[in-house]
């Protein structure tokens, strides 16, 4: 199971805003999204697989990691998901997971990444959505291993109490859009970022084809929530303009997609190759790095305006050393020791934590598995409050996040915070019920100022009190004198 860079552009307790503004930021796009691209529903080009799709050889429920593969991951652990379940089966009219509240129907998130290979604990739920990479394909197959762990952690079901790892939204319908593959391509990887990301002569799919993909999701199957593990990093020119039509068309498709109500998330990307990290010293330069002029621009979530960027923490809770930061990151979720489904097609049964890079198996990893904690999160909000749109879902997301100790709430590191699925489920926001959210203001007082210029008040108190301690003085002297002289007598 390979997680390598697939491509790389240039290789070699504080209430947020509705949705962020950031319009008048300085590192944000500069003008209007453009109009979403046409779907063509085909590859860009031609694409011929040069490396054999992965094949994980384990037996059921296992890994060649061991037995701890049927524990509860540590990640599902810290956002307490069993809690989260239980409150909505109680409270959900059909006492599912995952359930449109007003129909009964399975709410859908399209996985739009390297195709997801059928698991049984996905049931009949999986949903083919399309094939970017291979002409004629439907999206139902992962060579690269990487879409099939994703959809698990958002939508899988194992429905067996020895096992420990479940989804976020058990009950939702996954829609299966393979956009990217390293696996066609003819060159080899080496950054070694273990992220999905866009635009170099390594892998399929680009800019162009992701956005296509958005559209398809909108318009082809009426998703509610779109999940892109996909990222394309190249250096910040200093301007805020689109340097590209694929990145025109991207913002444009992001756009589009918000505004038919649906939540899009989006991996704020890993460091290596092509995306240097953001936010920290460089070796030999004694400038302080500015957050809001990062030197590494990462799409889609430098789109931000419209979507959901999220960071990745680990077992610590501190921010993972992957992680890439940038101005533009909205919530932060777990993103290592993921347990998730086997994506080999014999393995229906098997759960996996270690992705493979070549030969090698390292511990599957990275912003790519923080997102889909996210996306499921939109599920279950979608599913408790269905009068929400798309940007306020997102708002309730990020104001119920456990918040930086930054002075707005956000930092370039974790966003709004860390991800809190029961505050985003339970949490009574004032702008939800009429009334205004609690604002800082400064409150009259009638106490004189902490400091008075005028000295002479100073110096009339300081010359009684000498005065009088000098008279008390004298007073006790004269009495002790005269006690004296009378016992002398």
């Amino acid at each position: 199971m390979v997680l390598a860079a697939l491509f790389a552009t240039f290789a070699p307790g504080i209430d947020p805003a509705l949705a962020q503004d950031d319009s008048e930021q300085p590192w944000a796009p500069a003008g209007e999204p453009g109009p979403p691209p046409i779907d063509t529903g085909s590859p860009d080009k031609a694409y011929k697989q040069t490396v054999q799709c992965v094949s994980s050889g384990v037996g059921e429920h296992s890994t060649v990691s061991g037995s701890e593969i049927k524990d509860i991951p540590w990640g599902q652990a810290h956002l307490q998901l069993d809690r989260v379940h239980d409150y909505v089966r109680s409270h959900s009219r059909y006492g599912e997971i995952g359930v449109d509240e007003r129909t009964g129907k399975p709410l859908k998130v399209a996985v739009i990444d390297t195709g997801v290979t059928p698991h049984e604990y996905l049931g009949n739920r999986l949903i083919a959505g399309g094939d970017y990479v291979k002409s004629g394909g439907n999206g139902l197959r992962d060579c690269d291993g990487h879409g099939t762990q994703v959809a698990g952690i958002i939508g899988a079901d194992p429905a067996d109490p020895a096992i420990g790892f479940t989804g976020v939204a058990p009950d939702v319908q996954i829609v299966s859009i393979r956009q990217s593959s390293q696996n066609f391509s003819e060159q080899t990887d080496s950054t070694g970022s273990g992220e999905r990301t866009l635009d170099s002569p390594t892998g399929a799919g680009d800019q162009s084809t992701l956005a296509q993909a958005i559209v398809r999701a909108v318009d082809e199957y009426d998703v509610d929530v779109i999940n892109m593990s996909v990222d394309a990093c190249r250096p910040y020119t200093g301007s805020n303009a689109l340097v590209s039509e694929e990145e025109r068309m991207l913002r444009g498709a992001v756009h589009y997609a918000t505004e038919q109500n649906v939540v899009v998330v989006a991996a704020a990307g890993n460091t290596g190759g092509a995306c240097r990290q953001n936010g920290v010293p460089i070796k030999g330069d004694p400038r302080i790095p500015d957050p809001d002029e990062p030197r590494t621009i990462v799409t889609p979530p430098w789109f931000s305006e419209d979507l959901l960027a999220v960071g990745a923490i680990d077992e610590t809770g501190s921010v993972a050393d992957f992680s890439m930061h940038g101005p533009w990151v909205s919530v932060a979720a777990p993103g290592t020791g993921i347990i998730s489904l086997d994506p080999a097609p014999d393995s229906s049964r098997s759960l996996v934590n270690v992705m493979f890079e070549g030969e090698e198996a390292v511990p599957s990893q990275g912003t790519s598995f923080a997102a889909p904690y996210v996306s499921g999160l939109a599920v279950l909000v979608r599913q408790m409050y269905p009068e929400l749109s798309a940007r306020e879902i997102m708002h309730r997301i990020t104001t119920t996040a456990q918040h930086p100790g930054a002075i707005d709430g956000h930092d370039q590191y974790i966003g709004y915070g860390v991800i809190d699925p029961m505050a985003a489920l339970t949490m009574t926001l004032p702008e939800e019920i009429g009334m205004k959210p609690e604002q800082d203001i400064t409150l009259p007082s009638s106490m004189p100022p902490p400091y008075d210029p005028n000295p002479a008040p100073k110096i009339v108190a300081f010359a009684g009190t000498g005065g009088g301690l000098l008279a008390l003085g004298c007073t006790m002297l004269a009495v002790h004198a005269l006690r004296r002289n009378r016992k002398d007598g």
